[in-house]
């Protein structure tokens, strides 16, 4: 039987620690198992695209990402075009080593279902590799791009106890409300700008 379970905030000392990895059977237990589905429906609950275990107060290398279209009802053609943005299936990431394909240079607003409320611009790499086990144990070999890569990356940086805000643009930092209110309707490159000045 799944739950929804409660989402540590941004101030919890474990969402600063390293998770260390599963062992293989580890990941076929019980316990394991029932605790992806937990993840699954409270990332479906809240909702976000992705969720790590430290983010429920589990320090284990353990991911799940699930960008649906119904997530993006309030983005233009323009910005899903801008942010390479397309479905991704519900899947799990377990001990996962990433390599970023280029320098981390492209920026979009991001939040954090770890720290509510709040946006910033944040520079990711466009495409990434991720090595990493799925839910079943087996080896698996992820190449992403655009939308998809960027939460790789946020998630995977949450397993290795790193948050957005620690690589953010400062003075882009705001609220959610703020953001839909007065910096939505610009493009990234005129915030930008405007944050530079």
């Amino acid at each position: 039987m799944t739950m929804l379970l409660k989402l540590l905030q941004l101030g919890e000392p474990l969402l600063r620690d390293r998770a260390r990895p599963l062992a293989e059977e580890e990941i076929h237990s019980t316990y394991i198992q029932e605790l992806i589905l937990s993840m699954r429906d409270t990332l479906r609950d809240a909702p976000g695209v992705g969720l790590a275990a430290p983010q429920l107060g589990v320090p284990i290398q353990l991911a799940i990402i699930e960008d649906q279209p119904e997530y993006w009802t309030e983005l233009s053609a323009g910005d899903l075009a801008a942010r390479e943005r397309t479905a991704v299936p519900f899947h799990v990431v377990i001990n996962p080593r990433i390599t970023l394909a280029s320098e981390p240079s492209i920026e979009f607003f991001e939040g954090c279902l770890s720290l509510t409320g709040f946006t910033a611009l944040v520079p990711r790499s466009r495409e990434v590799k991720v090595e990493c086990l799925d839910d079943c144990a087996e080896p698996k070999r992820i190449h992403a791009s655009g939308w998809y890569a960027r939460i790789l990356q946020h998630e995977i940086d949450h397993l290795n106890g790193t948050i957005y805000v620690d690589r953010m643009r400062s003075r882009s930092f705001m609220s959610m409300e703020n953001y839909k209110r007065f910096w939505k309707s610009e493009s990234v490159e005129d915030i930008k700008k405007k944050f530079a000045e």
